[in-house]
């Protein structure tokens, strides 16, 4: 009677967490240049917010280095606007067509800052999967108060379902690990 409920559900709706995580943190600065680091960019165009990657191409010529191609000569001065007002720190510079845009050494009082942000992603990212977890349990007790599922099968499930929590928080964990370690990077 397990197709009451789905634990691949719940597993993929873990993964997604894991996934939108993992966009949060490519998005995050540390002292390389990353094409990551521009994708979540909106920029002003033809009268609608538009990804930057709709608009223009972006390469790493260099390690500290970011060149933005913008397709639509007209849109330069958007898409610059936009990268500066990203919050991001970056200061672009046009050469027409071309922006480029440099990337600033981090100093240490950015870098804890940094830091604290991935934190915060990683944790709202754990409170998403814990917010999974507890929607299987209680869907998993419905059913055994309905007597759709036995005791014993509710019991396995729920062990599972904690199973995928530990490892998707544990993902999660090593995640941030990694990421705080390429923000410390001197």
């Amino acid at each position: 009677m397990s197709d009451l409920f789905s634990i691949d559900n719940l597993s993929t709706r873990m993964k997604k967490s894991i996934s939108s995580l993992k966009d949060e943190l490519a998005g995050l600065r540390t002292g390389r240049a990353s094409l990551s680091l521009l994708e979540p960019i909106m920029v002003d165009a033809y009268g609608s917010k538009m990804p930057l990657n709709q608009v223009a191409t972006v390469s790493v010529p260099e390690s500290r280095m970011l060149s933005v191609q913008v397709w639509d000569h007209s849109m330069s001065a958007a898409v610059e606007k936009a990268i500066r007002e990203s919050g991001l720190g970056l200061n672009p510079v046009s050469e027409g067509a071309v922006i480029r845009v440099p990337i600033p050494e981090l100093n240490e009082e950015r870098r804890k800052e940094l830091s604290k942000v991935a934190h915060t992603y990683a944790e709202a990212s754990r409170v998403a999967v814990r917010h999974i977890r507890r929607d299987g349990m209680d869907q998993l007790k419905k059913l055994e108060k309905d007597g759709d599922i036995g005791q014993d099968e509710s019991r396995s499930l729920s062990d599972n379902v904690q199973k995928k929590t530990d490892n998707a928080v544990s993902e999660i964990d090593d995640m941030l690990v990694k990421k705080e370690q390429d923000i410390m990077q001197v």
